[in-house]
């Protein structure tokens, strides 16, 4: 954060305004949303960053300084088309600035268009979970204008690196290739056995990813598509159910709100990394509570680290039963609890769109009778003995 409010803090003064994808890390969609216009008197329009037409109409002629968005968008992991993004905005006289924090070594912002890079270093490049650090990488013109003695952002609010941090950060920097390729890896073969499972995933390296060929197109040969996925859990209930099964039944992943660690770290970022947007903000751009982000690590072994992903899914499903009724087309999800005691009256009650029943049979009678042709899902937390 201190890396990204310097640039903008340099290359903005008051009355300045910023165009930025509307889809940013929560920190700093506050900081463009309401730090900086109460501070600074600098205003910000959010755009779909893919929009390019909605971008260019969002440009203030004279007052607009910077265009600024994520290479790959925290959490929904939309690619920016950072050459064409950045051609749009030099024709403007605008800088292009780019988060790169989700893509170290997959892509190169600066060989495709864009002028400054920012970075989490704290996240894939750090690799341990161990500093907090972020970098600024931009031209030589931009560097010395922020250490300037009397005008620097840098000089003068002082974000400056530990010199311990620096030096064990270097000794961790020649391995990031290695560990990109592995973080990579795994986050494609798991991205393609959990949609084989009937997940919903969302990884821009499966084929039906709506920016795959663009970021096949951007990507440097060799590094991939990135070691973040998404899964789309339909709840915000089952999204914390597989949090917990996956960290605490079978030990594959951390509930933890970072990412680019050694082991797999998972958030629902609605309510954590994303917890700056309001609800409104958040509908908008698609991050749902539901979704569940995976940083996917690489300790272990590929196989080994599969087979607790798939007894976590087990685990899910032994304290509910999920069946299907053929010619019906219906899927329920049946909780079974210890008594199968159920009056006719809850029968009745039950018919509509949410259905709580006790036994499998009194499922397939209500079904047959009540509903047909219907989708239900069984909740049955609520019912108790009548």
């Amino acid at each position: 954060m201190a890396a990204i409010s310097s640039v903008l803090l340099q290359l903005c003064s008051s009355g300045g305004h910023v165009v930025a994808s509307a889809t940013l890390y929560g920190g700093t969609h506050a900081l463009l949303s309401h730090f900086l216009p109460r501070t600074c008197n600098i205003t910000t329009t959010f755009v779909d960053i893919t929009d390019h037409e909605a971008v260019k109409n969002a440009i203030v002629h004279g007052r607009t300084k910077v265009l600024f968005f994520e290479s790959m968008s925290n959490p929904t992991l939309n690619v920016a088309d950072i050459p064409e993004l950045s051609k749009l905005a030099h024709e403007k006289g605008i800088t292009v600035v780019v988060d790169n924090t989700f893509s170290p070594m997959v892509l190169s912002p600066v060989g495709l268009g864009a002028d400054v890079v920012v970075r989490s270093i704290s996240k894939f490049i750090s690799g341990g979970a161990d500093v907090i650090a972020g970098a600024v990488c931009g031209p030589a013109r931009l560097v010395n204008s922020m250490m300037n003695l009397h005008q620097g952002a840098l000089m003068l609010l002082g974000p400056t690196m530990n010199a311990k941090v620096a030096f064990e950060l270097s000794e961790k920097i020649p391995d990031l290739g290695l560990r990109m390729k592995e973080h990579y890896r795994r986050a494609m073969e798991y991205a393609i056995r959990m949609k084989e499972l009937g997940l919903r995933v969302v990884y821009p390296g499966l084929e039906d990813h709506p920016q795959h060929q663009l970021l096949k197109s951007m990507a440097n040969k060799g590094y991939g598509f990135g070691g973040l996925l998404c899964v789309d859990m339909e709840s915000e209930e089952r999204a914390n159910m597989l949090m917990h099964h996956l960290q605490n039944s079978s030990q594959f992943g951390l509930i933890a709100v970072s990412l680019g660690y050694y082991e797999t770290l998972m958030s629902c970022s609605g309510s954590s990394t994303s917890s700056e947007l309001n609800a409104k903000e958040k509908a908008l751009v698609g991050i749902s509570p539901r979704l569940v982000r995976m940083s996917i690590g690489y300790t272990g072994t590929l196989e080994q680290k599969w087979s607790q992903f798939e007894k976590a899914i087990s685990s899910m499903r032994d304290s509910s039963t999920l069946f299907e009724i053929e010619g019906f087309g219906i899927r329920g999800l049946i909780e079974p609890l210890e008594s199968t005691d159920i009056t006719l009256k809850h029968l009745l009650k039950c018919h509509m769109n949410k259905v709580d029943v006790k036994d499998t049979l009194l499922a397939h009678i209500l079904l047959k009778i009540f509903i047909p042709q219907s989708i239900v899902i069984y909740n049955l937390s609520s019912l108790t003995k009548n």
